[in-house]
């Protein structure tokens, strides 16, 4: 119960199978954030679309923390199979298949998808197939459809940078990591957040020659210090090789289908199957129409909200990635549900509280 009022769930028959053109909250991006705001709003009873181009399930699902995590306990296996005779274990000989995993973990977020899926028309949020373009502070076009709204939810995230020197186009981004077909010999990771840290080590722990180019003197150099300082120790000691203060200035593909990676301080590094950027993330917010109804954003891209995700255009709201605040899927989970308590629930002072929030790498 909230404020004296519970939270309806509607059954799967009860689902209108044709989206109205007007819905009391209109959500654009169908990730952690938005699913969890448009849940909220739809058990307390309002009428609720959701808009969706993608799979559901955001960057979280798709292309970060759970696939991720899944190839992260496949090192994990290794390491500890490789370890096992300190332990009195007898292993035979192994063999890993890249390609067999990737099966494995894409069927298993191919469910996760139909489950947001089945879940949202549980609940009767309607899903609507496309890209939402804000034409005024009511309207959403998807493709040649309007849709009004007396609320309209921005949360469609955020993606990989472009890493910006010339043959950038003979790079993958942490999204096509999970496209990998095979496990490549040779990597070389240019970055030096979470994102860059995690795969290097997955690369590594699986057997792939691993190199991470750090831009300064240190990985996560942003976290505590003594975190940073003992994380470098470790990878080298795991056998990442670290390339400190290294600034990319071209990426060549040679003639034998290997890249090479010439470094600004003149240095050139070759060999690479793969080599993946991981230099941070942006919001998604190019294509959302926002200049044709004047919602402000940072010089970043990132969307202008206050506590109460409130933008600066009255009925239009935004939360998660797309806002920059705390970039992490419990938070946009929370700020989703947070405002449809305020909007629907009966409770006008509802909002996130974003300090001391923790991470894990």
């Amino acid at each position: 119960l909230l404020a004296g009022r519970s939270i309806t769930i509607a059954s799967a028959d009860a689902a209108v199978k044709t989206p109205p053109s007007h819905y009391d909250l209109l959500v654009i991006g169908g990730g952690s954030g938005g699913l969890a705001c448009a849940k909220r709003a739809a058990g307390y009873g309002a009428t609720v679309g959701i808009i969706e181009a993608e799979r559901y399930g955001g960057t979280c699902v798709n292309v970060g923390c759970v696939p991720k995590k899944v190839m992260y306990n496949a090192s994990h296996v290794a390491e500890t199979i490789h370890e096992a005779h300190n332990f009195g274990f007898k292993v035979g000989e192994t063999t890993f298949d890249w390609a067999e995993l990737k099966r494995y973990r894409d069927r298993y977020i191919e469910r996760l998808n139909r489950i947001y899926e089945t879940g949202l028309d549980k609940t009767n949020v309607h899903r609507i197939a496309g890209f939402g373009q804000i034409t005024d502070s009511k309207t959403v076009r998807v493709g040649e459809q309007n849709y009004t709204a007396n609320h309209i939810v921005i949360a469609v995230g955020g993606e990989p940078n472009k890493l910006g020197v010339p043959g950038e186009e003979h790079v993958i981004d942490s999204n096509k990591f999970f496209e990998l077909p095979k496990q490549p010999k040779k990597v070389a990771i240019i970055g030096a957040g979470y994102i860059a840290v995690e795969l290097a080590g997955v690369f590594n722990g699986l057997g792939t020659d691993t190199t991470l180019f750090v831009r300064k003197n240190m990985a996560l150099r942003e976290f505590d210090i003594t975190l940073a300082t003992y994380l470098d120790t470790s990878m080298k000691k795991s056998g990442i090789k670290v390339q400190n203060n290294s600034v990319v200035k071209e990426v060549v593909k040679e003639v034998d289908g290997t890249l090479t990676l010439h470094l600004q301080n003149g240095e050139i590094h070759r060999g690479y199957e793969v080599i993946l950027a991981a230099t941070g993330r942006h919001p998604k917010t190019s294509s959302l129409g926002l200049s044709n109804v004047g919602v402000q954003k940072t010089p970043e891209g990132y969307i202008n909200v206050d506590e109460f995700q409130n933008t600066n255009v009255p009925g239009i709201y935004a939360l998660g990635d797309v806002c920059g605040k705390v970039e992490l899927t419990p938070m946009a989970i929370a700020a989703g549900r947070r405002l449809s308590d305020r909007l629907f629930g009966g409770v006008p002072n509802a909002k996130v509280d974003y300090t001391n929030v923790p991470t894990v790498v």
